[in-house]
């Protein structure tokens, strides 16, 4: 029964990244991976697909999966997608392919970021500024404007792409060749349903998310009736004092960890608002 229980956990996932598969696969980092204390290997999947969700259970060598859009239909603009999953797993698909092959139709170039995990705050961090240089650094190879280079993230993925939002003159990890020369601040943000970023005294903004009026514009979206929807209203009302841009919705219901799938109209109504705050931002 456990054979025939993996054989189709294997068959599972084969069809379902061929079907959501990257053009191309780069590794974050080109040797050691700083502050790693495991050898690199193949990200872990799990066993658990609850809900028909993927989970990557373990990484220890970040790497970056490529998204393009026809050529034809090419705007330019790229987006870095940082799964949520508590910072324990990655939901690869459901936060990643999904959302990287919604984006890539309509003409983006979608990055989906394999970080670290699981509980490797401080590592995730150094992958998504490293992630952001190498997009930057790379530009040219894939028709993209490098001051249009943004993040996006689910959940810890959201807690994630605000930490790499608001840190990017932190130097997290030490210089591992040119590419750590280029800037890691992204050009914007997207924050759905982002957690843990209530974390100060009295739900007040975590200490660590520096807000100043220098920060990239930032979208967040949430549900009321989700458990970390103060997250989005803490860090609104920052963003609002310290004269940044940003848009935050809030529906009613929805909960926590839908994606885009359909079904949820939390899940139906993000992507098409962020899409034309985005197209706003760059007035296209």
């Amino acid at each position: 029964m456990q054979t025939l229980k993996m054989l189709t956990l294997t068959v599972f996932f084969s069809c379902l990244f061929g079907a959501l598969s990257a053009q191309q696969a780069i590794n974050l980092w080109p040797n050691e991976v700083p502050g790693e204390a495991k050898p690199k290997a193949k990200a872990v999947i799990s066993e658990n697909n609850d809900r028909g969700v993927t989970r990557i259970a373990e990484v220890t060598d970040p790497l970056l999966e490529v998204f393009e859009p026809e050529k034809e239909s090419g705007n330019g603009i790229s987006i870095i997608i940082c799964p949520g999953g508590g910072y324990n797993i990655l939901a690869i698909d459901l936060e990643g392919y999904e959302v990287a092959k919604w984006f890539t139709k309509r003409g983006y170039t979608a990055f989906v970021l394999q970080y670290r995990v699981p509980q490797k705050q401080e590592g995730a961090l150094m992958d998504a500024q490293r992630a952001i240089r190498m997009v930057r650094s790379k530009a040219k190879e894939w028709n993209l404007d490098t001051d249009k280079i943004g993040i996006l993230g689910f959940s810890a993925g959201g807690s994630l792409a605000a930490r790499a939002s608001t840190r990017y003159n932190d130097q997290t990890y030490p210089a591992v060749d040119k590419t750590d020369s280029v800037s890691c601040r992204p050009d914007f943000a997207v924050l759905i349903y982002p957690a843990y970023l209530d974390q100060g005294e009295n739900n007040t903004l975590t200490p660590e998310l520096k807000v100043t009026e220098e920060i990239p514009p930032m979208f967040l979206f949430v549900a009321a009736d989700d458990k970390h929807a103060s997250s989005s209203l803490v860090m609104g009302g920052a963003l609002r004092k310290a004269g940044v841009t940003v848009e935050l919705h809030m529906l009613p219901e929805g909960g926590h960890g839908y994606g885009l799938r359909p079904g949820n109209r939390a899940a139906e109504t993000w992507p098409p608002l962020a899409k034309t705050w985005l197209e706003t931002v760059f007035q296209k």
